[in-house]
């Protein structure tokens, strides 16, 4: 699908993203509506669709389905979602949500029938395994599949045309009123092949272009991604090898699994499959590397391999996170737009350009793929297609390197990566890399480049005024004091205190965020106090008003 291949997608986990309640507390709360905040971040980054884990209603995670037609109370309702679908698609930015289809939770409303009417209800076939001679540790008097052995996620059975009717009919009802452009399915290596033929024919006879991936950890791609089943599968092998070939200092590992999957001979030549370095299930890809200097070339190779690149929301500034004890809650934070904790924008710098480069340039949407040279610490590919070729070539090593390889034809490569520089080719090249860098080099006459400069350099940063002189009385920088202020962007928050650094004795102000469980921040006591410019105009950047 050519939406697909022209996107850079964006990953994000509600529940935790929102800082909604790990336990549904039942009450009705707009949470969600701080995407609205993000729109001008994924613009940076050159985002054009946005994945949603799960925001059906649900018990605890999201993967315990209770209701497959509304949005769970903890992030909004139906309403306030279409809102956010049509903003989003007003800015250019697709809609696709998670469908948990292998198990529903313990509240939905077919198993609450079976615990109350027991061999006599109506749904005992919509479930796996159903043993009214046996017992699971929730005492029901009865035995049923949990995924997994989870028990509080009920296995469904989608051999009941009647259970596949209510789970399809409920994407049927998300494409017509809600405009979605398609599917995440979770546990797909779990699921009835047949029910994904029939929820494919379904859904692209309402939108041909609605695109459908599974969640695949292993096993062949192509039982999945294929004519007849789903579009594509996530591509768990190359999330791997994307962070273990720079811990061991082994590019001959990511360039295996390439060369496995997308090379001459490669076996999913015709996939296009979903491409990521972190999720809301695997540690964060800065947990993950031993060498954060590593990070930037990570992303070149995930934004510049064949199939379409995702970020992990937080991810573009380097969030941290590891599971633990079995929780994932460590990845799944909440996150203020206006506070991201100790972000890394050089990171965040470098994936504004490549998503803009990834979007410019035909090779690394369509090209085939070709390993050129391998070391251990250096790698060369290129992406061909009719009408463009372009080399990626990475150095992984702590030290200076010259990359060297062979190039089709004569001309020049423009390096878009780093002010267009230019080398001139004449069938072999020698070109000098720093450390832990990267290059996309564009083979070309000599008169082509990108022009990368205009990227925020931070998020949030706006032409901060240095001095006081010529700013008018009203807006001139006031001491911080305790109370409620209100930040330029609109949300508000409240002082509390005034600490310092307990190393270099810098005043902090410490203050909390009256919008989001009252989550605590800091921030220097200058920066708060700071007099910005907004729209031409001269603004405080936090507004005491009570």
């Amino acid at each position: 699908m050519d939406w697909v291949k022209n996107s850079v997608i964006y990953n994000i986990y509600p529940i935790g993203f929102c800082g909604a309640p790990k336990e549904n507390d039942g009450k009705l709360e707009y949470r969600l509506n701080k995407i609205y905040d993000w729109i001008d971040n994924f613009k940076n980054l050159s985002i054009n669709a946005l994945v949603f884990n799960p925001v059906f209603e649900s018990k605890r995670h999201g993967y315990d389905t209770t209701d497959y037609y509304k949005i769970d109370c903890r992030l909004g309702d139906n309403d306030s979602f279409k809102e956010i679908c049509d903003t989003l698609h007003k800015n250019g930015i697709r809609v696709i949500l998670d469908g948990v289809f292998n198990h529903v939770g313990r509240n939905f409303f077919a198993f609450k029938d079976v615990q109350k009417n027991r061999e006599n209800s109506q749904y005992c076939s919509w479930f796996q395994g159903l043993n009214f001679g046996g017992n699971t540790h929730y005492n029901d008097g009865f035995w049923y599949e949990g995924w997994a052995n989870h028990y509080d996620l009920v296995k469904l059975n989608l051999k009941n045309p009647d259970v596949c009717d209510h789970l399809i009919n409920a994407v049927k009802m998300w494409i017509r009123e809600f405009d979605i452009d398609g599917l995440r399915l979770d546990a797909a290596d779990c699921i009835d092949l047949d029910f994904f033929k029939r929820l494919r024919n379904e859904c692209q006879s309402l939108k041909p272009d609605f695109w459908l991936y599974g969640e695949i950890t292993n096993g062949d791609y192509n039982r999945w991604a294929n004519d007849e089943v789903l579009n594509s599968v996530t591509n768990y092998e190359c999330y791997k090898g994307l962070y273990s070939s720079h811990n061991d200092h082994n590019y001959f590992e990511i360039a295996h699994s390439l060369e496995r999957q997308f090379g001459n001979y490669g076996i999913y030549k015709n996939i296009y499959t979903f491409n990521f370095v972190d999720n809301h299930d695997v540690n964060r890809i800065a947990s993950s590397l031993n060498n954060q200097n590593h990070l930037n070339n990570v992303h070149t190779l995930l934004y510049t391999m064949p199939g379409v690149p995702s970020l992990y929301y937080g991810s573009e500034w380097a969030i941290k996170g590891k599971r633990s004890n079995h929780s994932d809650y460590e990845l799944r934070p909440c996150l203020d737009i206006d506070n991201i904790p100790e972000p890394n924008y050089e990171l965040y710098n470098h994936l504004c350009k490549l998503g803009k480069i990834r979007r410019s340039l035909q090779a690394l949407k369509y090209g085939e793929f070709k390993n050129i040279n391998i070391k251990n610490e250096q790698l060369v590919y290129m992406r061909k297609s009719n009408e463009q070729t372009v080399y990626v070539a990475l150095n992984l090593s702590d030290n200076p390197a010259n990359v060297e390889f062979n190039v089709e034809g004569k001309g020049f490569l423009t390096d878009l990566l780093n002010d267009n520089e230019k080398f001139e080719a004449n069938g072999y090249i020698s070109i000098p890399m720093l450390p832990c860098s990267s290059r996309i080099l564009v083979m070309n006459d000599g008169n082509f480049e990108i022009d990368l400069h205009n990227e925020a350099e931070k998020p949030e940063e706006i032409k901060i005024e240095k001095s006081s002189n010529n700013i008018p009385q009203d807006v001139k920088p006031l001491p911080v004091r305790l109370g409620k202020y209100r930040h330029f962007k609109g949300k508000e928050y409240k002082v509390i205190g005034i600490a310092k650094h307990s190393e270099t004795g810098e005043e902090m102000v410490v203050y909390e965020a009256l919008y989001d469980n009252n989550s605590l921040w800091v921030r220097p006591k200058k920066m708060f106090e700071e007099v910005i410019e907004k729209d031409g105009k001269k603004v405080r950047r936090f507004e005491y008003i009570d």
